[in-house]
């Protein structure tokens, strides 16, 4: 949190903000893997009556990373569903102070997301659990997801930082 306070705020979202489309294309790559996984699949079903062995599975574990991957630069873009319904009446500053808080919220929960997956992933990885088909260690989506959910995290505890500090509402 120092770091936030003595380094200018806006810098510090910048270069997060780089991180995070950096973390979105990544996660692009996987989803037009993926689709051209899915193609050559049903392809290969429908003319050949071969498809490709796991292929659902391989879905099912490549969108997990894939979410991951797309999550930071969502909350970097503020593009979460918010209800305001109950704060249309507020004032810009109570506004303000309820978005920092709720922002502050889903950086902890990203936090303990990231802390729990991770440590899921060394557990799963000590016990040598695979998936069903392919057998591949599932460790490793879940490894591949934390980056994603603590830069989720990075990113909400800097817009939090901004929202709650910031004294013009516009400028957040």
């Amino acid at each position: 949190m120092f770091f936030f306070m003595t380094t200018s705020n806006s810098q510090v979202l910048k270069l997060l903000g780089k991180l995070c489309q950096i973390s979105a294309i990544f996660g692009g790559l996987i989803l037009v893997a993926l689709a051209l996984m899915t193609l050559a699949s049903v392809i290969g079903r429908a003319f050949f009556s071969s498809p490709i062995q796991g292929d659902i599975e391989l879905v099912q574990l490549g969108c997990a990373v894939c979410v991951a991957c797309f999550l930071p630069y969502t909350q970097y873009q503020r593009a979460n569903i918010i209800v305001d319904f109950f704060t249309d009446k507020c004032s810009d500053n109570t506004k303000q102070f309820l978005d920092g808080f709720g922002t502050l919220l889903i950086g902890l929960c990203f936090s303990l997301l990231a802390w729990r997956l991770a440590v899921g992933g060394l557990v799963n990885k000590e016990n040598g659990e695979t998936s069903m088909l392919m057998s591949i260690p599932v460790w490793i989506p879940y490894l591949l997801m934390v980056p994603g959910f603590t830069l989720t995290a990075l990113v909400s505890f800097a817009q939090s930082i901004q929202l709650l500090f910031s004294k013009n509402p516009e400028s957040v």
